[in-house]
């Protein structure tokens, strides 16, 4: 009988190694801390879904239930931009609105328009993109040509700076009145010269069309003839929006300086000028508007020189 093999003697056991157990509790005290941060992240930053980068942007006008807005809201949601229309009831208060920050845009009248509130109130607001300009034209109940309109007669024109002195000028053109030195885009009734055909009554825009029932004809801003729903076709004269002459009359959007660069009113009239809108423009203005799209640097230089001019005039 063979000898057993002798069972060789084991050998210690290997330390265990402590780097394992000590990674273990590093890593957790990373997740910890991670998770920290995310949960005061969380609470103090703003949150990164997509309604919270919508913004509301209020614009005023005159004009707010024009269905061109409906378009064009449309247009800016799918932008994350939410259009609120601020309707005014007249020329006079969507500036003030603007400049006293209760609104953020307004979008209702020409260059001139704001040249002269700019002097009149010492305010900076700018063009930020032109949209139209609009014929302005003359209208009457009672006569179907300028022809048929007797000595004498009595027109309403609007009543303020602006707007006056371009009626004023719509009228010389139609052979009604005759202007001191021509007329200027600064005229006032008072050059209106003695012998003119017709004889002017000024009255506030809004009650240019009402006026219609009682003068023997009105200028009327083409908003308030389309509300009162006078047919633009029935004009019996008005300007021509496509001369340089009309060039104080272009329409924009109006910002205040300090937001001549926002891009996100840049997107709104980048906005108005596609197809959808401008199809929608046209046709609320029974296609009497003629479409404008001029840098806003030429915007800019228009509206100066029209300052100077109201400034000279003061």
């Amino acid at each position: 009988m063979s000898e057993a093999t002798p069972t060789p003697p084991s050998l210690p056991e290997k330390p265990k190694s402590r780097t394992g157990w000590i990674v273990g509790i590093a890593i957790a005290v990373i997740a910890v801390i991670v998770a920290v941060v995310l949960i005061i992240v969380n609470v103090t930053a703003p949150a990164s879904s997509d309604s919270s980068k919508r913004v509301t942007v209020k614009i005023g006008t005159t004009e707010e239930a024009a269905p061109y807005w409906g378009v064009l809201k449309k247009a800016a949601a799918a932008e994350n931009i939410d259009i609120q229309v601020v309707g005014f009831s007249d020329y006079t208060q969507a500036n003030p609105a603007l400049k006293s920050k209760q609104i953020d845009l307004n979008l209702f009248q020409h260059l001139l328009f704001l040249a002269n509130y700019n002097v009149s109130d010492n305010a900076d607001l700018v063009p930020i993109a032109s949209t139209v300009v609009v014929p302005l034209p003359l209208y009457s109940d009672k006569y179907k040509s300028v022809d048929d309109i007797p000595q004498g007669a009595k027109i309403a024109i609007p009543n303020d700076a602006t707007n006056q002195a371009r009626a004023l000028l719509v009228l010389q053109e139609a052979g009604l009145v005759k202007l001191k030195n021509g007329g200027t885009v600064l005229s006032t009734p008072a050059d209106v010269e003695a012998g003119s055909k017709v004889t002017v009554l000024p009255v506030d825009a809004a009650q240019t069309a009402p006026a219609l029932n009682s003068a023997d004809g009105a200028i009327v801003n083409n908003n308030f003839a389309l509300t009162a729903g006078i047919d633009p076709k029935s004009a019996i004269f008005q300007d021509d929006p496509k001369k340089s002459a009309a060039e104080p009359y272009i329409n924009a959007f109006v910002a205040r300086s300090a937001d001549k660069n926002n891009k996100t009113f840049q997107k709104i009239a980048e906005l108005y000028h596609t197809k959808p809108v401008q199809d929608a423009v046209l046709a609320e203005s029974k296609n009497t508007a003629v479409i404008v799209q001029r840098p806003q640097s030429e915007l800019t230089s228009i509206l100066s020189s029209l300052e100077k001019t109201v400034r000279a005039a003061k």
